[in-house]
């Protein structure tokens, strides 16, 4: 089979999932057999460029046609059976689903909320929001600057949602959606987005790495991500100072806007922050952990570092919020904590470290997870089936 694969990287600044899902992607494809070409743009040819870098990508957010230009001449010269697209934002554009007058299956991989809702995560002032989805509407976003905290930053990715709502985009151009979660692919129905081509297929891990038996891990919970306030880790520094001195040394790993802050909130505790690691480094510590907290107070896609850790054989405590609970199964290959509530993360981590057998037992509940559903075998398989029922 013949694909194109589309995907605009985001800066080089900012770590990314959605970039490690399509390099794996394109690498799943290729190991398969299959002919791959791609179209690429990358965000840094917008960054450090001023007002001029700034209006050529809000110019950029809503129709691309150097974009469409290109993915045209694309399919011309390779004639793919499949066009499979990531991110088309900023600088790509949604100019791209009209490139082909051929009927050539057209799939879309949805990692965030962005068709629907400006901010691309349903947040607002820290707190969950899914009035644009609900409403079907872009008002909200532009009221409440929802992009960056700016209006005028708002309003071409507000625009961008109206306009292709109104030509029906969404409707007519994409023969097949792919979601992470059966919970994301509940909101993008509710925003208008038609749930027979919505197809749920999660991150997967490549390759199958080695355990650390759990009885010779260090004794050491991580938290692996960015260092923001959707990411709940706050919760997490402050479930860990009530804990006192008696907790369990706590790894941080990665960067963000809240690190200086954090780091004074958890001076004279157990707490050690690693910062920004390579990918090699962040399994290794990981893999020899006894437990990855993931506190998201955020509607997630799927976190890549779930399926880390069920590959690595960590067992996950999550917030039950979004699509997390689906994921992790209390008691299964993890735990289960209410999200923004330091005391509830506290009893039920502080209560299931206190229980070596128990947390042996999620150990081995959260290989079997990825063994089972987040392998390279059962995504290819899923992958195929995806693509089938777009070429129908």
């Amino acid at each position: 089979m013949k694909i194109l694969l589309v995907h605009n990287f985001y800066g080089s600044d900012a770590p990314s999932g959605e970039n490690e899902v399509f390099k794996a992607e394109k690498n799943l494809l290729e190991d398969n057999g299959h002919d791959v070409e791609v179209y690429i743009r990358n965000s840094d040819e917008i960054r450090n460029k001023g007002l001029f870098g700034v209006l050529r990508g809000a110019l950029s957010v809503i129709w691309n046609p150097f974009s469409k230009f290109l993915i045209q001449k694309k399919i011309r010269e390779f004639k793919p059976d499949v066009v499979h697209i990531h991110n088309t934002f900023p600088l790509i554009s949604p100019s791209i689903f009209y490139a082909s007058n051929k009927k050539i299956p057209i799939v879309l991989t949805v990692h965030n909320y962005r068709l629907l809702c400006a901010a691309g995560i349903p947040m607002r002032n820290n707190a969950v929001c899914t009035q644009c989805i609900d409403k079907k509407s872009i008002l909200p976003a532009l009221k409440y600057k929802c992009y960056r905290k700016n209006r005028l930053a708002t309003l071409p990715i507000a625009l961008n949602i109206a306009f292709h709502r109104k030509i029906g985009t969404w409707k007519t151009k994409v023969d097949a959606f792919i979601v992470l979660s059966d919970f994301q692919k509940n909101k993008l129905s509710v925003g208008g987005i038609n749930p027979s081509k919505i197809h749920v297929k999660p991150n997967f891990y490549a390759g199958t790495p080695p355990i650390i038996p759990y009885n010779i891990r260090s004794d050491y919970a991580i938290f692996v991500g960015r260092l923001s306030d959707e990411k709940g880790i706050k919760t997490l520094i402050n479930a860990w100072v009530k804990w006192g001195e008696d907790a369990p040394e706590l790894r941080i790993v990665g960067d963000g806007p809240l690190n200086s802050n954090l780091q004074l909130l958890a001076k004279n505790f157990n707490i050690k922050f690693l910062g920004q690691v390579s990918f090699d480094h962040a399994q290794f510590q990981i893999s020899r952990s006894k437990l990855l907290i993931l506190p998201s107070e955020c509607y997630e896609g799927f976190p890549m570092v779930i399926r880390e850790a069920f590959a690595l054989g960590t067992p996950v405590a999550v917030s039950n919020l979004g699509p997390l609970p689906t994921i992790v199964k209390d008691n299964e290959n993890g735990v289960i904590f209410e999200p923004w509530q330091s005391d509830s993360l506290l009893n039920v981590v502080k209560h299931i470290w206190n229980s070596p057998d128990k947390l042996s037992i999620l150990s081995k509940g959260a290989r079997a997870s990825f063994e089972n559903l987040y392998n390279e075998k059962a995504n290819y398989i899923s992958l195929m089936d995806i693509y089938k029922k777009a070429m129908k």
